[in-house]
């Protein structure tokens, strides 16, 4: 008797072991009578359990029902059970936050920061690893600080203060000019900031204009170097051509030099032809027209009919 006791006994309490995590536990968010499930996945949930919170703008919203690994090997995916009430877009983001800095972790649903909101998130969801995080954990920001105080730069700092001192010890005019004078440049760049803008977006057009003709220029650039070589073979040649051109320039230069005194004399001696050309006007032109059909002008050729001409000229020469 004593043996079927015990047997039955262990029998119950092995049928009624729960795990620790399938207790619930008093208090939480509120999923409602109708909650819908979405799956997180995450490279690293680091001490997240379930039965943790789900937050939303700081609100719980949801608990975490259960942590997996996926079929990769390397992401954990976190099923989270969310009030029927709560919406939130397709496109969410999830993070792992902390309550404090040694509190607990929860994880927190968003809208999306760099991109606009997109749908609705609905029951079966998935938030892939490209739209969750997590915060750094307070053992690797103290594991951080310790590898730069015992491994990093602070025994140099000595150092650095001393080369500093140096530096600055007895300089301190020059060092007051030259920070008055970088506060110069800088307000100067503050007051032209428009016109470097200006200048930026002139050379962003320019480079946008020199890619879309970027063939016609590489075939441009192509055909430009047999020219170059040409005038590199005949560089001597080019040297001689211009050595020749200074030498004539100098003797040009020379000539007209000595040569002024007359120039100017003859040009002054043509001032009253040149006077009475221009006082004539039209008279010469009209002039000239009977040169070549004396001695009738152009205004008789339409009276004369026919291919010949007869003229009788009477010729009175002076004794």
């Amino acid at each position: 008797m004593r043996r079927a006791l015990a047997l039955l006994s262990v029998l119950l309490l092995t049928a009624g072991c729960v795990g620790a995590y399938d207790i619930p536990l008093p208090g939480g968010a509120d999923v409602g009578t109708k909650p819908y499930r979405v799956t997180a996945q995450f490279r690293d949930v680091l001490d997240l359990v379930p039965q943790s919170s789900v937050k939303a703008n700081d609100v719980a919203v949801g608990r975490v029902e259960s942590i997996d690994l996926a079929e990769d090997g390397w992401t954990a995916e976190v099923r989270l059970v969310l009030n029927g009430d709560v919406r939130l877009p397709a496109n969410a983001v999830a993070q792992l936050r902390q309550t404090s800095l040694l509190g607990e972790k929860y994880v927190e649903l968003a809208h999306p920061k760099q991109e606009p909101s997109t749908g609705v998130l609905a029951d079966g969801a998935v938030v892939p690893v490209a739209r969750s995080g997590r915060n750094p954990e307070v053992e690797e920001v103290f594991g951080a600080l310790a590898m730069v105080l015992n491994g990093g730069g602070v025994a140099q700092l000595r150092d650095i203060t001393r080369e500093l001192n140096a530096a600055l010890g007895g300089n301190e005019k020059e060092i007051r000019s030259l920070l008055t004078t970088v506060e110069e440049f800088a307000r100067g760049l503050d007051q032209n900031r428009d016109k470097i803008t200006a200048a930026l977006e002139g050379v962003r057009k320019l480079s946008a204009t020199l890619d879309a003709r970027r063939e016609p220029i590489g075939t441009v650039l192509d055909k430009l170097e047999p020219g170059v070589k040409v005038f590199a073979e005949q560089r001597e040649s080019f040297t001689a051509m211009l050595k020749a051109l200074d030498r004539l320039s100098g003797v040009a230069s020379r000539t007209v030099t000595a040569s002024k005194d007359d120039v100017v004399a003859g040009l002054r001696a043509l001032e009253p032809t040149l006077r009475r050309l221009a006082e004539a006007g039209q008279k010469l032109p009209q002039a000239l027209e009977v040169l070549l059909t004396y001695p009738f002008p152009d205004s008789a050729l339409d009276a004369i009919k026919g291919d010949y001409l007869n003229v009788f000229l009477t010729l009175v020469v002076p004794r």
